[in-house]
C-alpha cells in the first residue's frame, strides 16, 4: 500500500481496512468550478417525467402572489393517499468512461422491463440511422437533449424508474466525460448502488482505466459518496474484438480488483462482475444462451468473481442497504425545487420518516412549513422512508428554499455553519499546486451543495502514522484542516450523519482530496 493515510480515511467510512489508493489518475487541467451552493437557480413548471433530465432550465419569477394563485387549487382529502409501495426503493448510478455504454444500458433495461414501447424505439432507430450513428437508439431514451445526441454524450443525470417483483429502482444515468464530473457527483450522492460500466472492447477498455481515463475516478468518487455496492459490468462483451471471450473478460476483472480494493471496496462483499451486452440485452434480464458463452453458467455455479447470480437484474434482487433509520432525525436534502399550486421541493429521504402534515424546518433559514403533499413517482402517498425520491409540496415561495438547503424536524435541526474541521486524503494535487496549505482554495461538494472554500488552517499531517504539525500536505498524505465557505451552508459529522458528512475538494477539473466532517464549528 503507496498511501496508508488513505487507507485510515476510508476505513473510517465502514470498510475493514482496505482503503487507500496507489496510483492516482493525472486529468487534464479543465477551467475552475464555478460554486452552486446557495445561488438563486431558475424554477420548473413541471413534474419530470421519467427519462427526462433532472435540470431547471425554464425561468420563472416567483412571487409570494404567484404562490398563492397557484396554492389556490384544493388538496386532495387524506383519504385518497397510500401506503406507498412496500418493495425496497433503491437508486443506481451508472458511471464510467464516456462511451463504455453507461446510457445505451439504461435504455436498454427500460426496454426490456416495458417502460418503452416498441413505437417509440422504432421512432429512436430510424432517429439514430439519420445521424449514421445506429447502435445509439436505445441511449436516445435517456439523452433527450438536441446536445447530447448529436454529440453521443450524456451531459445531466438521467432519471427513469422500472421495478421488479422483488425492488423499486430509479436509474441516475450519470455523465462519463470529465468536464460533467460536478453532475456525476451530482448523481452519486443521491445513489445507493453504482454500477460501473466497462467496455471491453479492444482498447476502450485501456483508454477508460489507464491514466487519464474517467473509469478511475469515478470508481473513486462513488466509494467517497457513500455507494454501498458496486456492480461492475463488463459491457460490449458481443463485439467481433471481444465475441464472449473468457480471457478479455479474466483481463478485465484481473486489473479492476486491485484499484477498487486500493479505493475502499472490499471485493468479497461490496463489488460483483457480470459480463453483458447492452445493445443485445444478454445477461441484462435473460442469462446470455450457453451457445454464445459457454463458460458464463460454470462460473455462476461456482460464485466465480463474487458472483452467484446470472445476470444484472437478479444480481440487483440479491443485493440489501444498511444504515437506513426510519426513526432517526429527518433530513432530506433539497435538490431541486418548482412552482406547481405551490412550492414542489424534489430531493431523497436520508433518514428519518416524513409524513403528510408533518411541520418542518428548512436550514439554514429557519423557516417552517407544513408538508401538505408528498409523491413518490406520480403516487401521492402517506409517509415516505430513508431511500424514497420525494416531491414534497408546501405553501411557501420558492425563494425559501433553495439547492443544498435541508428539511428537519424542528426538533433536531441539521447545523448550518461557515467553518468545520475535516479530515482529508490527498489524492492527486495539481502539479503547479502540489502542496496544500492554509489559504489554499478549492471547490467543495457535500451532499447536493457545491460551494467555494478556503482552507484556513492546515491541522496536521499524518506521517508514518503519527499526525503531525506541518506547514503543508503533499498527494497521497492525510490531513486534518479548518475549512471556511462563504455562506451558511448545512452539514453534519461522518459520525452522526454520513450522507451530510462526506466531502469531496476538486480544483480546476480535478478531484484533489476526498474525506469527511468531524466537527462543525459553530460560530462563538
Amino acid at each position: 500500500m503507496k498511501y496508508p493515510e488513505i487507507r485510515a480515511i476510508m476505513e473510517g467510512e465502514g470498510g475493514d481496512g482496505s482503503g487507500g489508493d496507489e496510483s492516482w489518475e493525472k486529468l487534464a487541467d479543465e477551467p475552475k468550478e464555478e460554486p452552486t451552493a446557495v445561488v438563486e437557480e431558475e424554477v420548473k413548471t413541471t413534474v419530470p417525467p421519467p427519462g427526462e433530465k433532472v435540470t431547471s432550465n425554464e425561468s420563472a419569477n416567483a412571487t409570494g402572489e404567484d404562490v398563492a394563485e397557484e396554492a389556490s387549487s384544493p388538496i386532495p382529502e387524506d383519504s385518497t393517499l397510500t401506503e406507498g409501495d412496500p418493495r425496497e426503493h433503491l437508486n443506481l448510478v451508472f458511471i464510467g468512461h464516456v462511451d463504455a455504454g453507461k446510457s445505451t444500458l439504461s435504455g436498454s433495461i427500460l426496454y426490456l422491463m416495458g417502460k418503452v414501447d416498441k413505437r417509440t424505439i422504432e421512432k429512436f432507430e430510424r432517429e439514430a440511422k439519420e445521424r449514421n450513428r445506429e447502435s445509439w437508439f436505445l441511449a436516445f431514451i435517456l439523452d433527450t437533449s438536441e446536445e447530447e445526441r448529436a454529440k453521443g454524450i450524456t451531459v445531466e443525470v438521467g432519471r427513469a424508474q422500472f421495478e421488479t417483483e422483488k425492488k423499486r429502482y430509479t436509474i441516475l444515468d450519470a455523465p462519463g466525460h470529465k468536464n460533467y464530473v460536478p453532475n456525476m457527483i451530482s448523481g452519486a450522492a443521491q445513489a445507493d448502488v453504482g454500477v460501473l460500466v466497462i467496455s471491453a472492447r479492444k482498447g476502450e477498455f485501456e483508454t477508460g482505466f489507464e491514466k487519464g481515463g474517467q473509469t478511475r475516478e469515478h470508481a473513486l468518487l462513488a466509494r467517497t459518496l457513500g455507494v454501498q455496492h458496486l456492480i461492475v459490468v463488463i459491457n460490449k462483451m458481443d463485439d467481433p474484438t471481444v465475441e464472449w471471450d473468457k480471457a478479455r473478460y479474466e483481463e478485465c476483472v484481473g486489473k479492476l480488483k486491485p484499484y477498487l480494493k486500493n479505493v475502499g471496496y472490499v471485493i468479497k462483499r461490496d463489488v460483483k462482475f457480470i459480463p453483458i451486452s447492452g445493445l443485445s440485452g444478454d445477461n441484462v434480464l435473460k442469462e446470455v444462451p450457453p451457445e454464445k458463452c459457454p463458460w458464463w453458467r460454470e462460473y455462476v455455479a461456482q460464485g466465480a468473481h463474487n458472483t452467484v447470480t446470472p445476470t444484472f437484474l437478479t444480481t440487483l434482487d440479491a443485493l440489501t442497504i444498511s444504515g437506513r433509520n426510519a426513526d432517526g432525525p429527518l433530513r432530506v436534502p433539497c435538490l431541486d425545487r418548482y412552482l406547481e399550486r405551490g412550492c414542489v421541493v424534489m430531493g431523497k429521504v436520508q433518514s428519518g420518516t416524513l409524513r403528510v402534515g408533518d411541520e418542518i424546518q428548512i436550514a439554514p433559514t429557519k423557516k417552517k412549513a407544513r408538508v401538505e403533499e408528498i409523491l413518490i413517482g406520480e403516487d401521492r402517498v402517506r409517509s415516505a422512508k430513508p431511500g424514497e425520491n420525494v416531491y414534497i409540496r408546501f405553501q411557501i415561495n420558492v425563494e425559501d428554499v433553495q439547492k443544498g438547503y435541508v428539511l428537519c424536524s424542528p426538533l433536531n435541526v441539521c447545523p448550518a455553519v461557515t467553518e468545520v474541521k475535516v479530515q482529508l486524503a490527498l489524492v492527486d494535487m495539481l502539479e503547479h499546486r502540489p502542496l496544500f496549505t492554509s489559504g489554499y482554495e478549492a471547490v467543495m461538494h457535500v451532499h447536493t451543495v457545491e460551494i467555494e472554500v478556503v482552507c484556513l488552517d492546515l491541522i496536521s499531517v499524518m506521517i508514518q502514522g503519527k499526525q503531525l504539525r506541518r506547514p503543508y500536505a503533499r498527494t497521497g498524505q492525510g490531513c486534518i484542516a479548518r475549512l471556511r465557505m462563504p455562506l451558511n451552508t448545512c452539514v453534519e459529522p461522518f459520525d452522526l450523519m454520513p450522507a451530510l458528512g462526506r466531502v469531496t475538494l476538486r480544483d480546476e477539473g480535478r478531484t484533489i482530496a476526498i474525506g469527511k466532517v468531524i466537527e462543525v464549528i459553530q460560530p462563538k
